[in-house]
């Protein structure tokens, strides 16, 4: 009888090499090499020929009808997923623990039996039944064609499909779900491919769309091998701060759709609330301008989203002034104050700046820099810019004031809500616009454009001096 021969094969990345090591040299993953048997080589493979079970045909002929998208009832999830759940898709939704997920799924199996005569049925093997009943209760959740199982061997959950028939899963989570054919523990690399490949060979020959919750590492990405992302459709990321409400679901692979679009929830105390016009939430209403204050537009993937960024500075005796910074990138604020001190002669360097944003929302785009430098100039003076304007652009080193994408969506954004007024880049076009657009070349120009007082570097002081 032939000798099998063997080899180690990565079960992250499927690198193979001839002997066994502790870490893989492609990934660099430790304890990640499974012995497996050698596979023919493809040479061998490609002489042998089996009559296939079903024909090649035109793609013309194909019918997509079957897999048109269908809406799940939640309508910023049917935008991130591009117009709803295709029957028979797999769809991965990760997240920080407690941010949501079982709320939302279980909303979205509420919503799927409540809209159509057809079944859903959610699977968990985190909680009890009667813990998921009382979520259901405070969420009103309650359907009769909603079908609750607290199991985790993946045997059983198929029986419960061939019993109840749904065209929905939710199963949470695939971590700790349990095949028995397969090798490893529970939440292992090996079992969390196998439970997946199970369950996406059954969405495809059952028709059922199946909805999976994924844990994420220390590091936010999604927990098990990278294979586990190849093996389904649709990639969601759930992400949300502790401190705030605001609920934000991304999606970073989808293969029906794009990828650009986010989707925004609230969570309440009776569940989890769509939020079709998010704006609202990162804008302080006021009656009178208030210095420090700027308002900006940040573009979201495709979504445009209102913020407002706020600057304070403060005299201090310290000798090292502090720097503090909440949601907006540091780094780019510590450039815009360089910039701000050697082309505009604003010297903060025995203040304390302090730039935040409001209601929890993060800017790290360059189109915020503008309204970040005039909120500290703002603050500085101690001089309100003029109400109803919106600030856009990204600042150079030398000063200049640059373009940035999507403008023409960002001003859309920001007049439908009101506004009459726009600090932009030069070469905007001004079709169909009826808010009064102020282009500014540099930051010495947005400055005076603003309604403060603009001065002159230090260098050019002394110039004038000489």
């Amino acid at each position: 009888m032939a000798k099998v021969k063997t080899l180690y094969r990565c079960s992250s990345c499927q690198h193979e090499v001839a002997k066994w090591v502790g870490r893989c040299p492609e990934c660099a993953g430790w304890g990640t090499m499974d012995e497996v048997a050698a596979t023919a080589t493809a040479a061998a493979v490609g002489r042998r020929a089996m009559l296939p079970s079903t024909a090649a045909a035109p793609i013309s002929s194909i019918d997509s009808k079957t897999t048109r998208a269908r809406s799940t009832g939640v309508s910023e999830l049917d935008r991130v997923l591009g117009g709803g759940i295709v029957p028979g898709s797999v769809v991965l939704l990760s997240g920080e623990p407690g941010v949501g997920k079982s709320t939302l799924l279980l909303e979205v199996a509420h919503r799927w039996a409540r809209q159509r005569d057809e079944r859903s049925l959610y699977v968990t093997a985190e909680e009890s039944a009667g813990q998921v009943r009382l979520r259901a209760d405070r969420t009103d959740a309650v359907h009769e064609r909603v079908y609750l199982a607290a199991e985790s061997d993946l045997a059983t959950i198929f029986g419960h499909v061939d019993q109840v028939k749904p065209t929905l899963l939710v199963v949470d989570s695939v971590q700790t779900m349990l095949a028995a054919d397969a090798d490893g523990v529970m939440g292992g690399v090996t079992q969390v491919k196998a439970v997946t490949a199970a369950l996406t060979s059954m969405a495809k020959s059952s028709g059922i769309a199946v909805l999976l919750v994924g844990h994420v590492t220390k590091d936010g990405a999604v927990a098990g091998p990278r294979t586990l992302e190849h093996l389904v459709d649709v990639v969601l990321q759930f992400e949300g701060d502790k401190h705030s409400t605001l609920r934000m679901v991304r999606g970073i692979k989808n293969r029906f759709g794009s990828t650009d679009e986010v989707g925004c929830f609230e969570m309440r105390e009776n569940g989890i609330a769509c939020v079709d016009d998010p704006s609202g939430l990162f804008l302080h209403h006021r009656g009178v301008a208030v210095p420090g204050t700027a308002v900006t537009v940040a573009m979201d993937g495709k979504r445009p989203m209102l913020g407002e960024v706020q600057g304070l500075t403060v005299d201090t005796q310290v000798p090292a002034p502090r720097r503090a910074v909440s949601g907006l990138d540091y780094n780019r604020v510590a450039m815009v104050l360089a910039v701000l001190q050697s082309r505009c002669g604003l010297y903060v360097g025995k203040q304390d700046v302090y730039a935040a944003t409001v209601g929890g929302m993060r800017l790290a785009e360059p189109a915020a820099d503008l309204a970040v430098a005039l909120a500290i100039v703002s603050a500085h003076q101690d001089r309100a810019l003029r109400p109803g304007m919106v600030i856009l652009g990204e600042v150079g080193l030398a000063g200049e004031v640059r373009r940035v994408a999507g403008l023409t969506r960002r001003l859309a954004e920001a007049e439908r809500l009101g506004f009459t007024e726009a600090l932009v880049p030069p070469g905007v076009d001004r079709a169909g616009r009826t808010m009064t657009l102020r282009e500014v070349s540099d930051l010495g120009a947005a400055i005076a454009a603003g309604g403060l007082r603009r001065r002159r570097a230090k260098a050019q002081v002394e110039a004038v001096g000489d």
